[in-house]
């Protein structure tokens, strides 16, 4: 299938059913006990610093990993998998010294990489395509909050440096063969609204159209996410863009997630999803819910119509998203709430405006 078939189908099988994301990367890639040499490979033996725990460049490190990740996924019954670019933008990259051209490398190769393992998968199984999405995360610096306690006007980064460096990773994804955006974690909706720009200014150069998968993250039980918006306000700041999918991720475990999404799925009028941790990280920050317990909590999601997408973020493996899948399997997905036409503005709380 090309690009056009590949979206269409995707569509097609959200309206048909609950579709299945991926489970976690940072714990499968850890399991593999990677030393300092896997990370830097041929390319990055004399680079300076560190550069361990970059697990993005195993994109061009140790490709065989990474597509290993993929499959595994997909095996477990995933429809859908992230690439590994979970924080590769020249912002957060400088953490490890890296420069554009790389950082443009990381993405293009994880796109093609997530792109292989898909069309194999669904050269096996026709009738059950397969998917990727290019992860696009969080910043290690925030556009809405000063990173300075003593000047609250203070920012780290500016909006066009954040828009600048989305750009580039949107780009290098969409030429790598993604068939959606995923923006993910979302912790600062200014960033997130600097990402959904970068994407619209490329469709209107002439880059290829994909659907956008929206991803935010409420960050304790107050309900909120860290720059202070309500699950609605959120809603309401992001809705312009017309997603393919608006939902949370991490944080929380399943239990604690619920009633935000339920919140989400009364008045989103496209498709909700959500991947919980497995629970909350015990006081070794280690992830202790089993699948079947991970499994046990979303499949009361899918029957009681909130969902669309389900998967799984950290602790969670395809031993999890096996569950999940296994779960879901036969239930029908959500229906979208109606279109609404009022005005709905947003601040830290939302504003409605009725028509």
């Amino acid at each position: 299938m090309n690009r056009t078939e590949r979206i269409a189908a995707m569509k097609a099988a959200a309206r048909e059913r609950i579709l299945i994301l991926d489970g976690a990367w940072g714990v499968m890639i850890q399991r593999r006990g990677l030393d300092e040499a896997d990370f830097r490979g041929d390319r990055f033996a004399s680079h300076e610093g560190q550069m361990k725990g970059n697990n993005d460049i195993l994109c061009l490190t140790r490709p065989d990993i990474v597509t290993d990740l993929h499959h595994a996924y997909f095996e477990a019954g995933a429809d859908i998998s992230e690439t590994n670019t979970f924080s590769a933008t020249t912002i957060a990259q400088d953490d490890y010294k890296l420069d554009a051209d790389a950082v443009r490398d990381i993405n293009h190769e994880g796109a093609k990489l997530a792109r292989a393992a898909a069309d194999a998968w669904t050269a096996k199984t026709p009738d059950k395509p397969r998917f990727a999405a290019g992860s696009i995360g969080p910043l290690n610096k925030m556009l809405s909050m000063s990173s300075n306690v003593n000047d609250p006007g203070h920012r780290a980064v500016t909006f066009d440096e954040v828009y600048d460096a989305y750009r580039m990773q949107v780009k290098a994804l969409n030429d790598g063969g993604v068939d959606l955006y995923l923006i993910e974690t979302i912790t600062d909706t200014l960033n997130c609204k600097a990402a959904i720009k970068a994407i619209m200014d490329l469709e209107a150069e002439g880059m290829d159209k994909l659907p956008i998968w929206i991803s935010g993250t409420i960050t304790d039980r107050s309900g909120r996410t860290l720059s202070g918006q309500t699950v609605e306000a959120f809603w309401n700041s992001v809705r312009h863009a017309k997603p393919f999918a608006i939902g949370f991720n991490c944080a929380l475990g399943a239990d604690l997630m619920r009633p935000h999404i339920a919140s989400l799925s009364r008045i989103a009028d496209t498709l909700v999803a959500a991947y919980p941790n497995a629970g909350l990280p015990n006081e070794m920050g280690q992830y202790d819910e089993t699948p079947g317990q991970t499994s046990g909590e979303l499949q009361g999601w899918a029957k009681d119509g909130i969902v669309n997408i389900l998967g799984g973020c950290c602790g969670t493996t395809p031993e999890h998203i096996a569950a999940i899948a296994k779960a879901v399997d036969g239930v029908k997905p959500r229906n979208p709430a109606p279109t609404s036409h009022d005005m709905r503005l947003s601040g830290l709380e939302p504003f409605v405006l009725a028509s």
